[in-house]
């Protein structure tokens, strides 16, 4: 059948092949989205065999409610609110579940020794990300590691752009100090 080898002019194209059917248009989706889809998951949870099987529900949620899509948004942009929403709610988890078992001694690193001296730069930033208050996170995941408009980022994590512009403002601030006191 010609779909093997259709090309799709637009997203919402993608999708209404994928309701009629098709599933090489639902892999076409995934080969498109899954990588900044994980790395944004990542970025969230800084764990990434939690972030793939975070993505992978996401897409699951999505071809369950394909209907819901209705293209007033870039694919890219559905799916990556969808990615964030989880990674919230996981994070939200995480939360609970860490006052549930809080009578667990918590180990204090010896501070005359840094482990974050001998990182590389990415495992400094990643390490700095998990630190940031979680209300900063998402913001400067989406705007500066994936480089959504502030509009966008707005769309996606449903705040006014005044209060993306805020949130980066403040979250950059507290991702420079954490980062300096990361390399003392």
């Amino acid at each position: 059948m010609p779909d093997e080898k259709k090309t799709y002019c637009n997203d919402r194209d993608l999708v209404l092949s994928v309701i009629k059917g098709n599933h090489n248009a639902f892999r076409k989706i995934m080969e498109l989205y899954e990588k900044p889809l994980l790395r944004i998951a990542t970025a969230m949870l800084n764990n990434k065999p939690e972030a793939e099987d975070l993505v992978q529900d996401v897409f699951l949620r999505f071809y369950r409610n394909l209907h819901q899509y209705k293209g007033e948004a870039a694919l890219k942009t559905y799916l990556t609110k969808i990615t964030m929403n989880l990674a919230l709610n996981q994070l939200k988890k995480r939360k609970r579940e860490a006052w549930k078992n809080a009578d667990i001694p918590i180990m204090i690193p010896d501070k005359t020794e840094n482990p974050y001296k001998s990182f590389d730069n990415k495992t400094l930033i990643s390490r700095a990300l998990e630190m940031l208050p979680e209300e900063f996170r998402p913001v400067i995941t989406l705007r500066l590691i994936e480089g959504y408009s502030v509009k966008e980022t707005a769309e996606i994590l449903q705040i006014p752009q005044g209060t993306v512009l805020s949130r980066l403002s403040r979250g950059q601030q507290k991702l420079r100090a954490i980062i300096k006191n990361l390399q003392k």
